[in-house]
């Protein structure tokens, strides 16, 4: 047999200060319906508030000494957990006034009294069924928003994982590797989430912020993929021609970048993208490149990209230079501090250093 869940045993509270009203009303609805009463609205309200399970439906009086059924009505609308349970007004007033009256407070009908049966239960049937189709509409609301939020989370974790990927081969031509990728995401993070709580940036970086910059930091030195293996791969030190054709990754990476942010104009994690692909170069005295910006001229992705960039170069080994220590390290990024380094993000790093050093240490065993 098909199961019907609207064939489950609904519940009924009706809230009546006569108990003559309250018993018509309970031989009137059918034998299948759940009771519960009320002799008063304010009883009413403590039992609906000490409830786990909550009427599918409440029948009102609306004339009850203390707190009427306008006042109860009104009270129940303003309770998020009961907002949404269907009202039936009775009442002998039959005053266009007051039916109004019963509608703007947010009940979905008025019966009046003395209460015709088959009247009674034709409207309360109506207004049941009426509740369990919006239940059912609500529940396959929330799975569909449910199925499109991890629909968009599957295709932005694979547009993720392929924009990782570019970057890794990007990175495969030089002497780095997907490890110093995923690095470079966690020093942002440490860094970004540090200024999060500084009063100069409160407002500008923000969750979304922080995870946009993690996830577009591996695109900071995706230009490398135009730049010639002869300059990109030569183990000794590059000539002033040379350096200048090194500088091109840096425009390289972003024009790249801003031919897909024209088609999508609105997409932060690009325009962060192009940000760093720029300028991670430029330096807090304007003595970067490529084009010689200073302070807060260069953006705050490319800034932060900067010195999580220098940090993890200092501690990797490479043909023409050793491995430093941490030490050396954090003592060429404070010698750095106002110079190449922002000094808030040099400042942002000395609190997380230690964390700095475990990450690379832990990728590095």
């Amino acid at each position: 047999m098909k199961n019907d869940k609207s064939a489950v045993k609904k519940k009924i509270l009706i809230i009546d200060d006569s108990p003559e009203a309250i018993d018509v009303l309970n031989n009137a609805l059918p034998k299948n319906y759940q009771r519960q009463f009320a002799l008063s609205g304010a009883a009413a309200i403590e039992l609906l508030n000490r409830s786990e399970e909550l009427p599918d439906l409440i029948l009102l009086d609306v004339m009850m000494p203390e707190m009427d059924g306008y006042e109860v009505c009104k009270l129940l609308k303003k309770d998020e957990r009961m907002q949404e349970i269907p009202v039936i007004f009775l009442s002998a007033l039959t005053d266009t006034r007051d039916k109004v009256k019963a509608f703007e407070q947010g009940g979905v009908d008025y019966i009046e009294k003395p209460f015709q049966i088959e009247e009674v239960r034709a409207r309360v049937d109506t207004h049941l069924k009426l509740r369990f189709f919006q239940k059912e509409i609500e529940n396959i609301n929330s799975n569909l928003t449910q199925m499109v939020e991890e629909k968009v989370k599957e295709i932005s974790e694979s547009q993720t994982a392929t924009i990782f990927a570019l970057a890794k081969l990007a990175e495969s031509r030089d002497e780095g590797t997907g490890d110093h990728l995923k690095r470079i995401q966690i020093f942002c993070r440490l860094i970004a989430e540090k200024l999060r709580i500084h009063s100069k940036y409160k407002g500008r970086i923000n969750a979304d912020y922080v995870d946009i910059l993690q996830k577009a930091s591996p695109l900071h030195d995706i230009g490398k993929v135009g730049i010639k293996d002869a300059i990109l791969l030569k183990p000794g030190k590059l000539t002033p021609e040379e350096f200048e054709e090194m500088k091109r990754h840096t425009t390289i990476g972003a024009n790249t970048l801003a031919d897909v942010y024209k088609e999508y104009p609105e997409n932060l994690f690009i325009k962060i993208g192009i940000e760093i692909a720029q300028s991670h170069h430029e330096k807090w005295d304007g003595s970067g490149y490529p084009q010689g910006l200073s302070g807060d001229e260069i953006p705050l992705s490319a800034r932060i990209i900067a010195l999580a960039d220098v940090y993890d170069a200092l501690r990797s080994k490479r043909v023409y230079k050793r491995a430093f220590s941490h030490e050396e390290a954090r003592e060429i990024i404070i010698g750095g501090r106002g110079k190449h380094i922002d000094p808030l993000i040099v400042d942002a790093f000395l609190e997380f250093e230690q964390e700095f050093d475990k990450v690379y240490t832990d990728q590095n065993r």
